[in-house]
């Protein structure tokens, strides 16, 4: 498999994880988020002649036009959880990961600036690009044993679970 060049530089420093915690700014920030998704939404909703019936699609299109994608893959073995999720163009300074007992929320945010220049005159246009991605955890996993790291663009979580399952041999008895 040929590998692709890489836009960016190498990151394999690991990310720090934390916990979700009421009142920190993490939690006011998601809400914010969520307020100018509704906000959006509600405007695609009066643009339609405030129709009823379309509400999740208002939602879905008012957040595809403020976030950017996060394709996300969860592999599972006994032990852990494996997440690996594309983050292009963002560094292990953009990306924030937290998690909680049986959920997982990537987010990040990355300013870019770029100057164009008209005649004499020059502009400077900055542009935001944001992600969030909430993972619903299939298993209960140990938020203090989490582990992250960004390499080529690629977000790789590994989330050790609480109990793993141990598979007991049952012994079977001629009757």
């Amino acid at each position: 498999m040929k590998s692709r060049p890489t836009r960016f530089p190498q990151h394999t420093a690991p990310l720090s994880i934390s916990r979700l915690i009421e009142g920190d700014t993490f939690a006011e920030r998601m809400g914010q988020m969520s307020a100018a998704i509704a906000r959006r939404a509600y405007e695609l909703f009066e643009a339609r002649g405030s129709e009823d019936g379309h509400d999740w699609q208002d939602w879905f299109r008012a957040e595809s036009e403020l976030l950017a994608p996060v394709l996300v893959k969860v592999a599972e073995t006994d032990q852990e959880l494996h997440v690996r999720a594309e983050v292009p163009g963002f560094t292990d300074k953009d990306v924030e990961v937290r998690v909680e007992p049986r959920r997982l929320i990537i987010c990040g945010k990355k300013q870019q600036t770029s100057e164009q220049e008209k005649g004499k005159a020059g502009s400077r246009v900055e542009r935001s690009d944001e992600i969030v991605r909430v993972v619903d955890l299939p298993h209960e996993i140990d938020p203090d044993k989490v582990r992250a790291t960004l390499e080529n663009e690629m977000l790789t979580i590994t989330l050790p679970k609480v109990n793993p399952s141990t598979k007991t041999p049952v012994g079977i008895k001629a009757a």
